[in-house]
């Protein structure tokens, strides 16, 4: 079964995951089938990336454990905008011309 987030339709007063949230959901989804012994393929598809994404997590899984798979703070220039102004920003373009 592929995995497919919930929509935010759903009435949950949970907000939706952000990209990089999801990412880590994968991958240590990956990491709890790789401990039970699944194959590369299988794992694919449980978690609804390609097989070459699992056999690179699965590499440096080996070599640094579940740890080595977590996010990373982001690198380079800091953003301009604050969590407000993304907000601002992002209703502006929703609301349209």
């Amino acid at each position: 079964m592929a995995y497919r987030p919930l929509s935010s339709a759903s009435g949950s007063s949970v907000p939706p995951l952000s990209r990089p949230q999801l990412a880590e959901a994968r991958r240590v989804r990956a990491v709890e089938l790789f401990e039970e012994g699944g194959s590369n393929p299988e794992i694919a598809r449980a978690v609804g990336v390609c097989a070459e994404s699992v056999r690179r997590w699965r590499r440096v899984w080996e070599e640094g454990g579940a740890p080595a798979l977590r996010r990373r703070p982001a690198t380079g220039r800091p953003p301009k905008l604050n969590d407000a102004q993304v907000e601002t920003v992002r209703a502006a373009l929703e609301r349209g011309a």
